[in-house]
């Protein structure tokens, strides 16, 4: 029997190459490297194609059950050998299939057998193999977005790239069959046949239907109705078959490998609950969100009665699976995962709360959660729940900083976890109650810590005592003047005496004076003269005022020995309010005043700048009438 060989073939989508070789009797291939292999008998072969992809050329063969086998990295020049052959073998000839080379990113696609293919032009662009297909979701209106199984189950340093991902947008609308959609419709039942259902939807339950994301009902091993899923949230169906895990929700469906389970927890959220969180080292997708974790709930009291559709020679073959269960449901479906996905499942650790728990409440930026303190790890349990490994920590800070001032800082701590690979992440508003118990259980884990905690609340103490220090003041009318006698002080209360003033129908020359300057032109017109010649002498340039009051001020300067201090205050103040124009104006108003009789007449030989500091002193009583002015 003649045999013809073939070398550097690929079968499927495998990276192993091998040879094939025909003869009469059938078609075989086999890896250089390792077992596999693939037979293929001459009875079984019904059709051939021949068709340029990205490994050169591929042959298509078409089998009696209605599956096909593909082989890449046929040369062009092995075309008319293989055509011979087959021809000769089998009596099927090699069809040659076209593709397109536009490169154009809008056609029509279309479902042959396993395969969806892409076409432009009425062309193959590509084609996907609907059996790779793990999800399908409709990302938006007129999106529909597939995703792939990995065909590397362990992920190497040298693998080759693979394709996860591609979103297809379906516009326009199509007529619903008799059929409804198993997921995304919201129409009821009983509506009429032949409704508008939009093509997005109709192109994602032909994927589900063709790629049988279900499978066939005979081959679940245990299903559980309607799991309260935390993350991502919803109420789920959760059905279980040998390779892969479903979870079956109204909008969306996912098709979950246990090959890409990474970490099994079951911790316990309060007295009442059972969290069962499995860690997936492919996340899961709701349109732009993508989920690392499923959070399944459980009730601790609930208990079910449940027998696994697997022979016992298969069940034989797991560690720890039973073919019946009377228990919590918790421990069931804990149970059944730990057997299937071959995984360990990481409890609680000796840690314990002030409370008992294994867990203390905090939170990660804006989300409240469970900060559970675990053997090996430090796991946050939230809505988007965040897993520190204990080895890969550099150091842990406490602190009350972060929490906040007042009364709340004094009762909660801040936990700052600064990772090797650099990363940090700070958990707040924790009890002070937890610190001790956090504590132990870093020292016992060897975890470098520091303590910041001094520094905080030294700093609150300074704040708290400022703050009774300020309160003490502001209670007490005793001290309120005393610190206000010069300064900025003084300016602040200048303004509130001048609004009082000006309520009085007070000079509006006096808009920037002190207390004594605003109360003293209210009095009489004539104190501003003596302010003015006063000033003149404690500033240079107030000279051409000096001139006016020249007579007056060497009258009255022996007596102004007692009151140069006050004196040169009073021009500080009064010098941003009194101008040269406005000078005439008290002087009319001068005579008109019957009340500043008294004053004027002292006024006359200008000796009573020195009074008027102590008028100011005497008046202070008056100053305290500003209650009166608000």
């Amino acid at each position: 029997m003649t045999t013809t060989q073939f070398d550097h073939i690929y079968h499927g989508l495998s990276p192993e190459v091998g040879k094939i070789r025909i003869a009469s009797s059938g078609m075989a291939w086999k890896a250089e490297e390792g077992s596999d292999m693939v037979a293929m008998q001459a009875a079984d072969i019904k059709w051939a194609q021949w068709i340029r992809v990205a490994r050169n050329y591929q042959l298509r063969v078409g089998l009696k059950d209605r599956s096909r086998e593909t082989f890449d990295g046929f040369l062009r020049e092995d075309h008319d050998k293989l055509a011979h052959l087959l021809k000769q073998y089998f009596s099927i000839p090699l069809e040659t299939k076209e593709v397109t080379f536009k490169g154009w990113n809008w056609g029509e696609t279309d479902f042959l057998g396993q395969d969806l293919a892409f076409k432009v032009s009425n062309k193959t662009a590509f084609e996907l193999p609907l059996t790779q297909v793990a999800n399908s979701n409709i990302a938006g209106r007129t999106e529909v977005s597939l995703e792939f199984a990995t065909q590397n189950k362990k992920p190497a340093r040298h693998a080759p790239d693979e394709m996860v991902e591609i979103r297809f947008y379906v516009p326009g609308t199509q007529v619903k069959g008799q059929k409804g959609s198993d997921a995304g419709s919201q129409k009821s039942d009983n509506e009429e046949e032949g409704e508008e259902i939009s093509a997005a939807q109709a192109f994602h339950d032909m994927v589900k239907e063709k790629a049988e994301l279900g499978q066939v009902a005979g081959d679940i091993i245990l299903s559980f109705d309607e799991v309260n899923v935390q993350t991502p949230r919803g109420r789920y169906d959760l059905d279980m078959y040998p390779e892969f895990l479903r979870l079956r929700g109204r909008t969306y469906d996912y098709k979950i490998m246990y090959g890409s389970i990474s970490k099994l927890f079951l911790l316990p959220k309060d007295d009442q609950h059972v969290l069962f969180i499995i860690a997936l080292s492919v996340p899961i997708r709701q349109g732009q969100t993508r989920y690392q974790y499923l959070v399944m709930q459980f009730n601790r009291e609930e208990e079910i009665t449940a027998e696994l559709n697997m022979p016992e020679e298969e069940i034989a073959k797991y560690e720890k699976l039973k073919k019946n269960y009377e228990d919590p449901t918790f421990e069931v479906v804990s149970g059944v995962f730990r057997a299937l996905s071959k995984k360990k499942i990481i409890a609680t650790g000796a840690f314990q709360s002030r409370d008992g728990h294994a867990s203390v409440k905090a939170h990660l930026k804006a989300v409240q959660g469970d900060l559970f303190m675990l053997e090996k790890y430090i796991f946050f349990v939230s809505k988007q729940p965040t897993l520190i490994e204990l080895s890969d920590i550099h150091q842990v800070v406490f602190s009350r900083l972060g929490a906040g001032l007042g009364a709340t800082a004094a009762r909660t701590f801040d936990l700052k976890i600064v990772t090797k690979q650099g990363p940090e992440y700070t958990f707040t508003s924790i009890v002070k109650e937890e610190y001790d118990h956090v504590n132990g259980y870093l020292q016992e884990k060897k975890v470098k810590t520091k303590n910041e905690m001094m520094e905080g609340e030294l700093i609150m103490a300074a704040d708290e005592d400022e703050d009774e220090e300020m309160q003490s003041v502001a209670s007490s009318g005793e001290e309120v003047p005393k610190p206000r006698l010069g300064g900025d002080d003084d300016d602040s209360e200048e303004d509130e005496d001048f609004h009082a003033s000006e309520s009085d129908s007070g000079s509006p020359t006096d808009s920037d004076s002190s207390d004594e300057g605003g109360q003293t032109a209210s009095d009489a017109s004539g104190d501003r003269d003596l302010m003015r010649a006063a000033k003149g002498k404690g500033k240079a340039k107030a000279a051409p005022k000096k001139k006016a009051a020249t007579a007056a001020a060497k009258k009255g300067k022996a007596e102004e020995s007692d009151a140069d201090d006050d004196e040169d205050e009073k021009p500080k103040k009064a010098a941003a309010a009194s101008k040269p124009k406005p000078k005439p104006k008290p002087k009319a108003k001068k005579g008109s005043d019957d009340d500043a009789m008294d004053v004027d007449e002292e006024a006359r030989p200008k000796p009573k700048p020195k009074p008027k500091p102590k008028a100011k002193e005497d008046e202070e009583g008056p100053a305290k009438k500003k209650p009166r002015t608000d």
